[in-house]
């Protein structure tokens, strides 16, 4: 698939999507029972949005993964294209 040619391999962007939505989860409890003031519909909430989310950023990096912009040139590349 053309979605998956990256320079990260799955199992990293994995890693990067759990590490991500644990810390997200967390922030959404927190804003979520300041703005309820109740713990059990502010985990509700924080865990009926782990699994989407994280599915989201998963696919969300492997396309970024296949987006050349915004990397600095490779000294040994440039200088190929110069020469």
């Amino acid at each position: 698939m053309i979605l998956f040619r990256g320079r990260e391999a799955h199992s990293r962007s994995f890693a990067k999507a759990v590490s991500w939505r644990i810390l997200g989860s967390f922030d959404t409890f927190l804003l979520s029972w300041f703005f309820t003031g109740s713990p059990k519909a502010a985990g509700a909430i924080a865990i009926s949005e782990v699994v989407t989310k994280m599915v989201l950023y998963y696919f969300h990096e492997r396309a970024w993964a296949n987006v050349s912009w915004g990397f600095a040139k490779d000294e040994g590349e440039a200088a190929e294209k110069t020469a």
